[in-house]
């Protein structure tokens, strides 16, 4: 189903009904979706959606005979198209309390514009365009649209990953100067950080305890920024580090901050000689209990010799890994 089928099924409304309450009712004969699967679908914490719906009366659930909560399907379409709107900057306070006339065309406008078949979301061109033209401030802009067009996952995963590859390469190959690399780079941060806050301040996390880092020798950042966003995407509870963290640091901060995965960022110049040996040593003295992952451009990590490491190839796999961890941790609590 495209995106403009979604709106209009979701939107979708009597003419006598304006308020977000009325649009949570359900046919009699309507399948309802448990509170667990909500939040797996759309990344809303069950916390906030009880949260909501005491406060706004939004969302409001169906009840079965045990009071356990129900949602219908347009129901949950809605909420991952708000889910989308906090992702472009909006503060649920402000999203909760609008009239669902008023809503709907601010959904409308946040829904991502369709892009040609295997067109890029975000140009490396258009962007450095946009840097020379308008400076730092203007690439803030440009990113900036990219993010409200898309929403934050598709972003980070299907946007800013290639694009800071692209970016990566022209530097290397001279066709951009230093200064144009780091300037996307503080812009880039600066938007993804900005998107962020209202699902860390307004969301409620859950396990896992995710410690993101890099090792002693990979300066590089950019990739712990994004693996962070999609892990709060998926309601984890983030603690960034930054890059270039001692090992016995690590361990240290695992131990006190009672940390399930530690996830770790290896870029392409990075080499194994570097990569492998901090790996082996971080397993070893780190608890069998927790996982550590690693992710990346550096080829060290390709067919990784190391046992109970978990190598991701590409950012899209984080949701999913993340889902199994609650899957074996028994993380389905209502």
């Amino acid at each position: 189903m495209n995106v403009a089928a979604l709106h209009a099924m979701v939107t979708s409304a009597p003419p006598s009904s304006d308020s977000l309450a009325e649009q949570s009712l359900s046919r009699p004969d309507e399948p309802l979706l448990s509170i667990a699967a909500v939040e797996r679908e759309t990344g809303l914490g069950k916390d906030t959606l009880r949260a909501w719906e005491r406060r706004y009366g939004f969302p409001l659930p169906q009840r079965d005979a045990a009071g356990m909560r129900g949602y219908p399907r347009p129901l949950v379409d809605r909420l991952a198209l708000i889910r989308r709107a906090l992702a472009a900057g909006q503060r649920p306070g402000r999203l909760l309390t609008m009239p669902a006339p008023e809503l709907d065309a601010l959904l409308a406008r946040l829904a991502p514009a369709p892009r040609a078949s295997g067109a890029g979301a975000l140009d490396a061109a258009e962007g450095l365009a946009a840097l020379r033209a308008g400076g730092a401030a203007g690439l803030r802009h440009w990113l900036t649209l990219g993010l409200a067009r898309m929403g934050l996952g598709p972003f980070i995963v299907d946007g800013v990953a290639p694009l800071t590859v692209a970016v990566g390469q022209a530097w290397a190959d001279g066709r951009i100067a230093v200064y144009e690399e780091h300037l996307y780079s503080e812009a880039l941060q600066s938007v993804v950080r900005s998107a962020l806050a209202p699902f860390q301040a307004g969301l409620q996390p859950r396990g896992p305890r995710v410690l993101l880092t890099t090792v002693p020798g990979e300066a590089h950042g950019l990739g712990l920024l994004m693996a962070e966003a999609l892990m709060t995407l998926q309601a984890c509870r983030c603690l960034s580090l930054g890059p270039e963290t001692p090992l016995a640091d690590i361990v240290a901060a695992s131990q006190a901050q009672r940390i399930d995965i530690v996830a770790l960022s290896f870029s392409a110049s990075l080499g194994a000689e570097a990569a492998l040996p901090a790996l082996a040593e971080l397993r070893r003295r780190m608890p069998a209990a927790v996982q550590i992952w690693a992710g990346g451009h550096s080829a060290a990590l390709r067919g990784l010799p190391i046992a109970g490491v978990r190598v991701m190839s590409q950012l899209g796999e984080i949701a999913e890994a993340v889902a199994a961890w609650r899957r074996d941790s028994g993380s389905t609590a209502d």
